[in-house]
């Protein structure tokens, strides 16, 4: 389902006004098709979040930019990652992630988990109800849903989260996918906790796609991608734990990436620093192509 995803979480590019912006991404996008990555996310936010780069730049509506993607694109698979379920009604999720699956041709995935951003969704205007009311408003009583999506079965359910008692229990009741955090030792763990959730339900968790989100920095040699980080921290975001990067020269991410998969896991996806252009895009897709002989 995902083996190399791409997430863009930053609409912040140097020297690019408004108007270009969407060139911008879906250049972007062209270009993690073409170099090998088989999903492109967005964060579903309505502004920017610490860790990334300040409130008031730009952020796009994600279900909107995604349909429009879906039209520069052709192959690559289109999701958020992951969709705050308190921003919307699940029957008109259900409404939008299908018009997604036909617009795209059968290329949508719904990633969905129970939202973190109290802050983000009060200035809004959306409640915010307690963590086990969240994650229990998954339900529709009779609307209907036409056209069908072009899928068989519908597009895949992605649950991000690590909760280990309710959230993994929720993956392996549901889930075709689910997204993780943390580093070789973490995602081993969490691996492990849902096995014994899919034991439980009676699912083999190898019907389930594990991956796991973080930060790639790549560049030819190990000096170039330091000069990368140094850049990237430059901007006003938060430090990130060292743990959600993968840095490096193609053989060093080539080979942090095997340790992840090495610990469970199918698939991973990978922001890159805000602002990195198609280029770097490219090169990245590449380094996976190269070392994990991804048919392009």
């Amino acid at each position: 389902m995902i083996r190399f995803g791409l997430q863009l979480p930053s609409f912040s590019f140097p020297d690019v006004p408004n108007e270009r912006l969407f060139d911008r991404i879906t250049d972007i996008a062209v270009a993690a098709e073409d170099s090998g990555f088989d999903s492109f996310f967005v964060m579903d936010h309505f502004q920017q979040i610490p860790f990334v780069g300040r409130f008031e730049e730009p952020m796009l509506e994600g279900y909107t930019l995604l349909g429009a993607v879906a039209a520069r694109t052709s192959r690559i698979k289109l999701g958020t990652l992951v969709t705050g379920v308190v921003y919307r009604n699940p029957a008109l999720l259900a409404k939008v992630v299908t018009t997604l699956d036909v617009v795209s041709g059968g290329r949508a995935i719904l990633g969905i988990g129970a939202a973190w951003n109290e802050k983000e969704a009060t200035e809004y205007g959306y409640d915010w109800p307690s963590t086990r009311e969240r994650m229990d408003r998954l339900s529709v009583r009779e609307a209907l849903n036409f056209p069908r999506p072009v899928q068989p079965g519908g597009p895949k359910i992605m649950i991000g989260g690590s909760g280990e008692r309710r959230t993994l229990r929720l993956v392996a009741r549901y889930a075709d996918a689910c997204n993780f955090f943390g580093d070789v030792d973490t995602i081993r763990h969490k691996v492990s906790v849902l096995a014994d959730h899919c034991r439980d339900e009676g699912r083999d968790p190898a019907e389930i796609t594990k991956t796991r989100l973080g930060v790639l920095i790549v560049a030819a040699t190990k000096e170039e991608a330091q000069a990368k980080l140094e850049r990237a921290t430059k901007r006003g975001a938060e430090e990130r734990p060292a743990a959600s990067y993968t840095m490096g020269d193609p053989e060093a991410v080539c080979d942090q990436v095997q340790a992840f998969f090495d610990a469970g896991l199918d698939g991973v996806i990978f922001n890159m620093p805000p602002g990195s252009p198609p280029e770097d895009v490219a090169l990245a897709g590449k380094t996976f192509t190269d070392r994990f002989a991804l048919a392009r």
